[in-house]
């Protein structure tokens, strides 16, 4: 098992940038297939970005194409999120993901608690 604790989040204004970061628990980071996810009030939790194992392969959902970056550390047992240029949004409660096969944009089985991202207009 792993354990996840995602921190970074916060209020910005459009426009500006945030870093979320997932620290995880356990020796075996590098086996596990990373992501993350949000989840905005009244709307269903949505996948934004995974990274493979070895960070060589990375997705995106639409939405952040080209905003956000998802970039793992293997050695320190973290993936971090760049988001840049946010807009309102993508105000939502973002989640750090993680499973031993790939992460689709339906499923992931083990789940951080999750940080609050607040884009004013």
């Amino acid at each position: 098992q792993v354990q996840l604790v995602e921190s970074g989040g916060g209020l910005v204004q459009a426009g500006g940038s945030l870093r979320l970061s997932c620290a995880a628990s356990g020796r075996t980071f590098s086996r596990y297939d990373m992501g993350w996810f949000r989840q905005a009030p009244g709307k269903e939790r949505e996948f934004v970005a995974r990274t493979s194992w070895s960070g060589g392969s990375t997705e995106y959902a639409d939405s952040v194409k080209g905003r956000f970056t998802i970039s793992r550390d293997n050695a320190k047992n973290t993936v971090d999120l760049q988001m840049n240029s946010l807009k309102p949004e993508d105000t939502a409660v973002y989640y750090c993901a993680a499973d031993l096969r790939i992460i689709t944009t339906k499923h992931a089985d083990y789940w951080g608690q999750g940080t609050q991202v607040t884009v004013s207009s």
